[in-house]
């Protein structure tokens, strides 16, 4: 099987309505897009198996959904403000902008001229005014991540909720980086949503979770249809960790673009939870933590045994929805060759995954009964709350299931003539083609199987 192509998924994303490109009609929107009907339902989807592995699944985490402006002063003492930036360069003959990293030879990718500007730094994150008056006091920055807001909520969570070490705070939510040079589709974009977790820990212990946070990681991606082959773990190098990570392992994917990052496993030790502390006198701090902010809370836990404070390390796996979007699609993609020159797309997803849990269709759209019994089938699978069930009534049976077979949708049941004499339905695989008459009666207990395979 061939490899897919990024021109390939665009195709799809566009022709089926998964994902279209913001402000369109007005010739768009850099780094910007939105979701369509099943691009929004399989977004969803991932979203959910997300959050149900972080927070149904287990008892030691919670999740909240915090704010998207940020006060300045919580993204100054987390380092935001002093390092949050790329280095930028232009291109003086094509007049591009692009970062330093992505230049070779120093030449501009665009255009092939070596007439470029020194580098300097460029702010990654948007700022907004606050309140009525713009006098560039009043202002916050729009979210550059969403695990800030999970710090500052460290102790409002622990006083509402009885748990101890170790535990965690989970959160989804859009963050937004006025990126330099958006690129590769939904890869890399201005506007976008994460998916994070910070997981605290006795200090000395965060390097046994590190490691139980990456295989938990790897094996929620393979649940989630990803092959172990396009799967490498990277070790972040010391030179190239972030201000804050003491060490970094990166799930990186074979996109349609190249091997890059899909999730991140950092170990950020306790240098967000001190620098966001308003007194640090008394408390055993081995991260370079910053000046002592203007917070007033102590965001530290007291040893039982010893009665010492000390602030928790912290684990965080953080990965992008879009780009696990991306991933995904990708690996689901496929056109099989159906001989005599003929082929079908094919996009299949794991079942929790797909945007249609099942289409319903009636043989002959203008025939009442069909029609009719094919409604009512449908209701009753919808009523398993197991996702989006669709009457699908175009009247061509062979379009319906090649429609359906690109967009991934498990399993498609047809009310045909046969139905309305015998109480029996026509199921049909996505994977394999094959069907199969079911008794109405046994279709809903069908459905759950597929669905939760």
């Amino acid at each position: 099987m061939t490899a897919t192509s990024m021109d390939q998924l665009v195709s799809l994303c566009k022709r089926r309505g998964f994902i279209f490109q913001s402000n369109e009609i007005y010739g768009g929107l850099q780094g910007i897009y939105d979701y369509g009907p099943l691009g929004t339902e399989l977004k969803n989807n991932l979203k959910r198996s997300w959050w149900n592995s972080m927070v149904y699944e287990r008892d030691d985490i919670e999740g909240i959904d915090s704010s998207i402006l940020t006060n300045p002063s919580v993204l100054k003492h987390s380092g935001h403000e002093d390092t949050f930036s790329d280095p930028l360069v232009d291109c003086k003959n094509c007049k591009s902008r692009l970062r330093e990293d992505h230049i070779t030879e120093n030449k501009c990718p665009d255009c092939g001229s070596e007439d470029l500007t020194e580098p300097r730094p460029f702010n990654l994150m948007f700022k907004t005014n606050v309140g009525p008056i713009e006098d560039g006091s009043n202002f916050a920055y729009l979210r550059p991540e969403t695990a800030q807001q999970i710090f500052t909520n460290f102790k409002n969570v622990m006083d509402s909720t009885p748990h101890h070490l170790p535990f965690g705070i989970a959160q989804l939510g859009k963050a937004f980086r006025n990126e330099i040079t958006p690129r590769n589709f939904i890869f890399r974009v201005r506007e976008f949503e994460q998916m994070e977790l910070e997981f605290f820990v006795k200090p000395g212990e965060d390097e046994k979770w590190h490691k139980i946070w990456t295989d938990l990681r790897l094996k929620w991606w393979e649940d989630q249809g990803l092959d172990k082959k396009s799967i490498e773990l990277f070790n972040v190098p010391q030179e190239e960790l972030a201000h804050y990570s003491k060490a970094t392992v990166d799930i990186m994917y074979k996109f349609p673009h190249g091997l890059e990052e899909l999730e991140g496993i950092a170990s950020r030790t306790d240098f967000d939870l001190g620098s966001h502390s308003k007194d640090q006198s008394d408390l055993n701090i081995s991260a370079k933590v910053q000046e002592n902010t203007k917070s007033n809370a102590k965001l530290a836990i007291q040893d039982q045994n010893t009665k010492e404070w000390f602030v928790p390390y912290v684990i965080e796996p953080s990965a992008g929805v879009e780009r696990g979007f991306l991933a995904i699609l990708n690996e689901a993609y496929s056109v099989e060759d159906l001989g005599e020159g003929k082929e079908r797309t094919v996009l299949a997803l794991k079942p929790h995954l797909s945007p249609i849990k099942a289409a319903v269709i009636p043989l002959k759209r203008n025939n009442e009964e069909l029609v009719e019994k094919a409604k009512l089938l449908k209701n009753e699978l919808q009523k398993q709350g197991l996702g989006r069930v669709l009457l699908e009534n175009s009247g061509n049976i062979g379009k319906s299931y090649r429609r359906h077979d690109e967009i991934g949708t498990p399993m498609c049941v047809t009310v045909d003539f046969q139905s309305l004499e015998d109480g029996t339905v026509t199921i049909r695989d996505r994977d394999t083609m094959e069907q199969t008459r079911l008794n109405l009666d046994q279709t809903s207990e069908h459905f759950k199987q597929v669905i939760n395979t």
